[in-house]
């Protein structure tokens, strides 16, 4: 079995490869990745990409179809990958997260790739008052990235692909340990609080909702979809990803932080406004159709795979949010040192 991964080389990436070795050795796969935070690593005493049989660098507004040749599945990754990067970048969100997205999934169909598996987001519901969200429940879309990934979700849904099988995967909100760890994610956030200061700060009143899925999840559920079949969920899926004891009010995840790492606080604003982005989610279809991917991953062992990895690295910058482990953080640095365009290409002169 042959599998491409795009964008292989961010947080996702190395976990889902490892986890793909793991259960398919004999797949060969081959990655694809823009390399923008390549260098971003927490931990390994070894490059993640040691796994992957081929290495392949580039936009992925760009992917050449020829790469597709032989390819059974894709696991489509990459993406302007959170909220405050699609905000500053708006257009490329765009471009990236869906125009890209889309013409990827037609040179797909068109080589003959069976399955295609799209990295989606309940962060689509945006603001839902009333009970867990299901599929077919109306979407609230706050942010660029939410959109995008909405406007991908319907595009694929109605163009021509032919046989192939699509599956979107509406991921719960990503948390942790990782080879190339984020730390612009709540629970992750509030770990790596905990492990440099002591204390927790929760700027909202702690009350909105949030789904969580850990990344060795994410990597479960993928390993599911690369060979899921049409008479299972129908030739195209969008499905929610992740189990219904992952939903937790906010203050729920800092409490449950604070009482792993001992000696620390919590601090909730509770005269702050409502935090709009607020939302539980119905992972009932999942189950169904995906019972042996359901995740396996407590929050505890989420939280304490984290705290065991950052203090293993030796972390211990109370000022990590300006830090490299914060994406938007990475990208203007590449930008202020002419790296980078601000249509997050790479600018060839800086290499010459």
């Amino acid at each position: 079995m042959r599998v491409l991964v795009t964008g292989n080389m961010g947080y996702v990436g190395p976990v889902l490869v490892r986890f793909l070795r793991s259960h398919r050795p004999d797949a060969e796969i081959l990655g694809y990745d823009a390399g923008f935070f390549g260098h971003s690593l927490t931990g390994p005493g070894f490059l993640p990409e040691a796994l992957i049989d081929r290495q392949f660098y580039g936009d992925i507004r760009d992917l050449p179809a020829e790469l597709l040749e032989g390819v059974d599945a894709v696991v489509h990754l990459a993406a302007v990958s959170n909220d405050p990067m699609g905000n500053k970048f708006e257009q490329v969100t765009e471009d990236v997260n869906q125009s890209a997205s889309v013409r990827l999934a037609e040179l797909a169909a068109a080589a003959g790739v069976r399955n295609f598996v799209f990295a989606s987001s309940c962060s689509m519901y945006g603001y839902a008052e009333g009970g867990a969200r299901k599929e077919e429940d109306p979407t609230n879309p706050l942010t660029a990235y939410a959109r995008s990934k909405i406007g991908t979700e319907k595009a694929l849904q109605t163009s021509d692909l032919g046989q192939m099988v699509v599956t979107s995967l509406r991921f719960a909100t990503a948390c942790g340990m990782s080879d190339r760890l984020r730390l612009d994610l709540v629970l992750n956030d509030f770990v790596a609080c905990a492990v440099t200061s002591g204390e927790i700060t929760v700027l909202s009143d702690g009350s909105p909702w949030r789904p969580l899925i850990d990344v060795e999840d994410m990597a479960r559920a993928i390993n599911w979809a690369i060979v899921r079949s049409s008479d299972n969920g129908g030739a195209f899926l969008a499905v929610n990803a992740g189990r219904d004891e992952g939903n937790y009010q906010v203050k729920q995840l800092a409490e449950t932080v604070a009482a792993l790492v001992p000696g620390t606080k919590v601090s909730i604003n509770t005269s702050a406004p409502p935090d709009k982005r607020s939302y539980k989610v119905d992972f009932a279809l999942f189950k169904q159709l995906a019972p042996k991917a359901i995740p396996q991953v407590s929050l505890s062992t989420s939280i304490e795979r984290l705290r065991d990895g950052l203090v293993g690295m030796g972390f211990a910058d109370p000022d990590f949010r300006n830090s490299p482990y914060m994406r938007l953080r990475t990208l203007e640095a590449h930008i202020a040192s002419g790296r980078l365009g601000m249509n997050l290409r790479w600018l060839r002169k800086f290499g010459s």
